[in-house]
């Protein structure tokens, strides 16, 4: 894991369009996607392991979906 480009990413959620971009996205994986268009690497899994780890002033959060297997 590029912990590295993880908290590279958490600091550019301060920016609204890429914050909106992340709150409409289904999966963790779809994030990681989103990390990729600024040239960050990590997976879905990735940012699944740091649920609940605070990064400067963002919380990462897993939602749990009504009706989702985990």
């Amino acid at each position: 894991m590029s912990l590295v480009d993880l908290k590279a990413f958490m600091a550019l959620l301060q920016q609204d369009e890429i914050k909106k971009l992340v709150l409409s996205a289904s999966t963790a994986d779809d994030v990681a996607l989103i990390g990729k268009r600024y040239g960050l690497e990590f997976s879905g899994d990735e940012l699944l392991r740091i649920s609940g780890q605070k990064f400067d002033r963002v919380t990462v959060h897993k939602n749990t979906i009504p009706g989702e297997y985990n």
